[in-house]
C-alpha cells in the first residue's frame, strides 16, 4: 500500500468533542485509513501535536498564500470584490488557478455585474467555470426584486448565496455602531437595526424561494435571534462571524484606531457576548478570518475616511482556540466551525478526517506562545486590531493533497 503514515497524533475526528490518539494512513491525495498504519509507508511522527483538517476560510478578499499558510488555511472562498470583479467565467477560472497546487482558491461568483446590485451576472456560466457559490460582495443589494430573482436562480443552480447584511439606507456612510462610544468619538454611526432589517428581508425571500443562504457575518443579538427562529422553521440558512466581533467591542475604537475600522462595525459589549453564546449554542455555523489586508494608503487616514477590513488569516486559529480554553466550546466544535461546516456549505471533499477525504491536514501545537505583531506579519499588510496581543497556538506543518508543503 505504501503512502504516508501519520503516527501518534491527537486527531480531530468527526463527532468527537476532544482529539483522540490515532494513526492515519495517506495514499496519494486522500486519507486511506483512520486508525491504522501501513508498515511499508513513510512515517511522520505527530506525537505532541493535534492533527486537524486544514481550515476552510469562507469569504476572504485576497489570495494571500503566506498568510494562509501561517494560519493553517488550506482552502478559501474568495469574495468577488476583486479588480476586475468576478462577474464572468474568465475571472473565475483565473482566480481558481492562482493558488494551486499547494493552496486551493474557490472564487465566489459576483451576484450582479460589476457588483452594481442591479443587473444579474451570468451565474450559470460562472458555475461551469468553477464557481461553487455566489456572493453579493461587500455591499447589500437594496432592490428586493433583484434579490428575489437572484435567490430563485441560485436555488435552481443549487449554489449557496453569500450575503452581506446591512441595510444601506440605514447604514449610509456610518463607520461605527450608534452608542456612547460613537458619540464620544464624534464618529458617523448607524443603528444595529440596519443588520436586523437586512436579515429579515433576506430570510423572507429565502422562505419564498428555497435558496441556500449564508449570512457571512451576523454580529448582533437581534440578528442572531432571527437566525435561530429561521433555522427552527427549517430554512436552508447558515451564518458566520469573524474573531473581531467575538473578542472586540466598540470600545476598541478609542484612540481612533483605524485597524478597528471594520464592516460591519464593532458592536456593543452585550452584542459581543451574545455572539459568543451563539457560537456555543450552534446558532453560528462558521468562524472565518474575513481576511482583507489593507496598506497604509487605506488605513493611515482619519477614521471616517479609512477603508474597512482586517488582516485575519494568521490569527484566526490562535484567537479561536481561546474559545476552547475559556470553556465556551470543545475542540471538536471549534473544527466544525473552521472546517466541517464550511465544507458542507461549499460542497468540497475536505474538512473532516475520514477515509476517502482529501488529505488536507494541519499539525498544531495548541500551546505554543507568540505575539501578534502588525510589523512582522506574513500577510500582504499588517492591519490587525489585535496588534501586540499575546496568543497561543501555532501550525507547525501543513499537508495539502497528501504532500507536506
Amino acid at each position: 500500500m505504501s503512502g504516508t503514515n501519520i503516527l501518534g497524533g491527537q486527531v480531530i475526528l468527526p463527532g468527537k468533542a476532544a482529539p483522540e490518539t490515532a494513526h492515519l494512513h495517506v495514499s496519494g491525495e486522500r486519507i486511506e485509513q483512520v486508525g491504522k498504519a501501513d508498515p511499508l509507508g513513510e512515517r511522520i511522527d505527530a506525537n505532541g501535536v493535534i492533527v486537524a483538517p486544514g481550515i476552510i476560510d469562507l469569504g476572504v478578499f485576497a489570495t494571500d498564500k503566506p498568510a494562509f499558510r501561517f494560519g493553517g488555511i488550506t482552502r478559501a472562498a474568495l469574495m468577488p470584490d476583486q479588480s476586475p470583479a468576478h462577474d464572468d467565467p474568465a475571472t473565475i477560472r483565473f482566480s481558481a488557478r492562482k493558488g494551486k497546487p499547494d493552496f486551493w482558491v474557490h472564487p465566489l461568483a459576483a451576484a450582479t455585474k460589476d457588483l452594481d446590485g442591479q443587473h444579474m451576472a451570468e451565474i450559470a456560466l460562472m458555475k461551469e467555470a468553477g464557481a461553487l457559490g455566489v456572493a453579493t460582495g461587500r455591499g447589500w443589494i437594496a432592490d428586493s426584486g433583484v434579490m428575489l430573482r437572484l435567490m430563485r436562480y441560485c436555488a435552481m443552480l443549487d449554489m449557496p448565496l453569500f450575503v452581506h447584511s446591512e441595510d444601506a439606507g440605514l447604514a449610509g456612510n456610518a463607520v461605527a455602531t450608534t452608542g456612547l462610544n460613537a458619540t464620544l468619538l464624534g464618529l458617523p454611526s448607524a443603528s444595529p437595526v440596519a443588520e436586523t432589517l437586512a436579515i429579515q428581508r433576506d430570510l423572507s425571500l429565502a422562505a419564498e424561494t428555497g435558496a441556500q443562504l449564508h449570512f457571512r457575518q451576523v454580529t448582533t443579538s437581534a440578528g442572531l435571534n432571527l437566525i435561530r427562529a429561521a433555522k427552527d422553521k427549517g430554512l436552508k440558512i447558515s451564518c458566520g462571524i469573524t474573531p473581531a466581533h467575538l473578542f472586540l467591542s466598540d470600545t476598541a475604537l478609542s484612540g481612533f484606531r483605524t485597524f478597528a475600522r471594520l464592516s460591519p462595525p464593532l458592536r456593543s459589549e452585550d452584542d459581543r457576548l451574545a455572539c459568543i453564546a451563539a457560537v456555543a449554542d450552534g446558532t453560528i455555523d462558521v468562524i472565518s478570518s474575513g481576511h482583507d489586508p489593507r496598506g497604509p494608503e487605506d488605513k493611515r487616514l482619519p477614521f471616517a475616511d479609512a477603508a474597512p477590513g482586517m488582516a485575519g488569516a494568521e490569527t484566526l486559529l490562535a484567537l479561536t482556540l481561546n474559545l476552547v480554553r475559556d470553556g465556551h466550546i470543545s475542540m471538536g466544535r471549534l473544527f466544525e466551525l473552521l472546517t466541517t461546516n464550511p465544507e458542507k456549505i461549499m460542497k468540497v471533499n475536505a474538512g473532516a478526517i475520514e477515509t476517502g477525504r482529501e488529505a488536507d491536514l494541519i499539525f498544531i501545537d495548541p500551546d505554543a506562545p507568540w505575539q501578534v505583531d502588525s510589523d512582522k506579519m506574513a500577510a500582504l499588510a499588517g492591519n490587525t486590531p489585535f496588534d501586540k496581543l499575546p496568543v497561543q497556538g501555532r501550525v507547525r506543518k501543513i499537508m495539502k493533497g497528501g504532500k507536506i508543503i
